[in-house]
């Protein structure tokens, strides 16, 4: 079909603009979301539906890329609106029954959690959809196919859609009007290796646009994709370095926070941008991330 049109919903994440998108893609009767975000952030996805003359009740598909709180923490509450949720195999019995993935996040955010990511209901079994790796979804006249890209996370699924790829965390974050980007790095599967051969996966699809949930649409896929699995390179290089002195955890998130203020200082980021940036990748979430890589694979 010809090119249709992908509204940038900005779910406006803790007074922030430009922290996590959703994007509506509508022909006909289909109404589809890619990421549903928290569930702290209805409020903000109701009025940018309502901009487009459409009600939560009126998504007929919402595609998840995976099922971190800040993409998937919605997905339960569109499904009792009727909305079919799609996502990865590894994440689906989460979706169901989500009570190990609130108890592990709780466990992070402490009393923080409601006012972060809001409630998290489980998806009705019935409303929930398993595509199989490039198994193609067809929703109308709209294709989506995902494609299995973890590094990330495991039960990570990147969708391609015409010229667009719907990249999730795997494609990075980046704030529009800055050529930088940062790699989400949170534990407990980040995988250098794995995150490595996703983006060469990409790669090889050739698609002319590339969406991350944080945050908007880019026609600049070489670089995006070049800078990310530089960026990587040079993440994997400082731990190595870093680890060699074998620091806490206490200090490795010391480090780390020093190490992106740094680079946010020679990349002349704003605060509203690295603030913007923190919150979409927390640096002491990547901090930990690191550490887990580090003893589950590395000195493992």
């Amino acid at each position: 079909m010809a090119d249709a049109n992908i509204v940038p919903i900005d779910l406006n994440f803790q007074g922030k603009t430009q922290a996590i998108a959703s994007y509506l893609i509508r022909d006909g009767d289909a109404v589809v979301l890619i990421e549903g975000g928290p569930g702290s952030t209805l409020s903000a996805l109701e009025a940018g539906l309502a901009d487009q003359a459409l009600s939560t009740r009126d998504v007929t598909h919402v595609l998840l890329t995976h099922i971190h709180l800040d993409h998937a923490g919605a997905a339960g509450w569109l499904s009792q609106q009727g909305a079919e949720i799609y996502v990865h195999p590894i994440g689906a019995p989460h979706l169901l029954n989500p009570e190990k993935l609130i108890a592990s996040a709780t466990r992070i955010y402490g009393d923080r959690m409601n006012q972060l990511w809001g409630e998290f209901l489980p998806v009705a079994q019935n409303q929930l959809k398993v595509p199989k790796e490039a198994e193609e979804i067809v929703i109308g006249r709209l294709r989506f196919l995902p494609v299995d890209t973890p590094g990330h996370a495991d039960h990570h699924y990147s969708y391609i859609f015409e010229d667009v790829c719907f990249s999730g965390d795997v494609g990075g974050v980046r704030i529009p009007g800055f050529q930088y980007l940062r790699a989400p790095m949170p534990p407990p599967e980040l995988h250098f290796g794995k995150w490595r051969e996703s983006l060469a996966r990409l790669r090889a699809m050739k698609f002319k646009r590339i969406a991350p949930t944080h945050f908007g649409i880019y026609d600049d896929v070489n670089w995006h994709l070049n800078s990310l699995d530089d960026t990587l390179a040079s993440m994997e290089r400082w731990l190595e370095q870093v680890m060699a002195r074998e620091p806490s955890i206490e200090e490795l998130r010391a480090e780390f926070t020093a190490y992106m203020e740094e680079e946010s200082r020679e990349k002349n980021l704003s605060m509203e941008v690295v603030r913007a940036y923190s919150l979409s990748n927390p640096v002491g979430m990547s901090a930990d991330g690191l550490m887990r890589y580090w003893r589950k694979v590395r000195a493992g």
